[in-house]
């Protein structure tokens, strides 16, 4: 069994359309770089400096990874990953 990742639109473009993929690993970081190998790009639109990008949120069965342990946060087989760009702007 795998992790299941919920991909946003603006990312499709490196998973070859797809809404949802599946990845391999015991924490998001380790996840991420599995998703990497399967989908080149995806690390760097989602981690910088060694942490999640700050406009990045990504849940962990709709928990969300910065307060779990963020990039470290355990992750196990038949968990769903979403990962969401953060919105902002509005009126003024």
């Amino acid at each position: 069994m795998a992790i299941e990742v919920s991909i946003p639109t603006i990312l499709r473009n490196l998973t070859g359309g797809a809404k949802t993929v599946e990845g391999e690993g015991d924490t998001i970081r380790a996840l991420v770089t599995d998703l990497d190998k399967r989908h080149p790009g995806l690390a760097e639109r989602l981690v910088e400096n060694d942490a999640l990008r700050r406009f990045v949120n990504v849940y962990l069965n709709d928990e969300d990874v910065r307060f779990i342990g963020g990039i470290d946060a355990p992750v196990s087989d038949g968990d769903t990953v979403t990962i969401l760009p953060a919105v902002a702007g509005g009126m003024r």
